[in-house]
């Protein structure tokens, strides 16, 4: 791992909004980006595909091993994860992947066996990195690390919001609920628990916009 390149890792809980404003910063900056919860999704999606149950541990190890993850950008400029040649972009975003991702997350050897896929993301000019363990875990010599925070319910609304602009149906009170239990869940596991990094800056997104956020984060790159 060069650790000259330069490092910002972006961590949070879901609906934090650690994904886009990782990818807005990135752009900015004309860095690489690395989404590591698509990593997670998309094992879990392959491991759906592949009707592999989530309390087989082995199972999912080498299916962590064997999925082949591509990101793309399309002609308006959104990313797109391709898993072992599929455009699973969509299918990553359910709640069921995200459920599964964290449940996947919880073990030691699917962990360990995606973490030099993450670290290969760190090439020139720059790598901006979301997640839950960037700065804790994949690159704690980063130089910048960030923990982005934000209320349940705020998180709730968002994803309610994203959901319904996308036709989906579900309720606000099932997405808190959701939200909380995957808190708890990504806060207790043994391994990598969310946690932000000792020297990391935390930024509470409640309320604020996008952009306002975004100006936030530049700010501690250094020119």
């Amino acid at each position: 791992m060069n650790t000259t390149i330069p490092v910002l890792t972006i961590d949070g809980p879901s609906g934090s909004g650690k994904g886009t404003i990782s990818r807005h910063v990135a752009q900015r900056l004309g860095w690489h980006y690395l989404d590591s919860g698509a990593l997670y999704r998309a094992v879990g999606v392959a491991a759906g595909w592949a009707d592999i149950d989530l309390d087989d541990h082995g199972a999912l190890v080498r299916c962590a091993f064997d999925t082949q993850v591509g990101f793309r950008a399309d002609p308006g400029g959104e990313l797109r994860v391709v898993v072992n040649g599929v455009d699973a972009t969509d299918e990553l975003r359910t709640e069921t992947a995200g459920a599964a991702a964290s449940a996947i997350a919880a073990i030691p050897e699917v962990r360990a066996a995606l973490k030099d896929r993450q670290r290969d993301f760190r090439q020139l000019p720059g790598l901006v990195a979301d997640g839950r363990d960037m700065g804790t875990v994949i690159f704690p010599d980063a130089a910048i690390k960030v923990f982005l925070t934000a209320s349940a319910e705020e998180r709730a609304e968002r994803r309610y919001k994203q959901l319904n602009d996308k036709g989906v149906s579900v309720t606000l009170g099932g997405l808190l609920r959701e939200i909380l239990a995957r808190d708890a869940r990504d806060a207790q596991r043994a391994v990598a628990p969310l946690r932000p990094a000792e020297d990391a800056v935390r930024i509470d997104t409640t309320g604020q916009g996008i952009e306002t956020v975004v100006e936030r984060v530049l700010a501690l790159v250094k020119p």
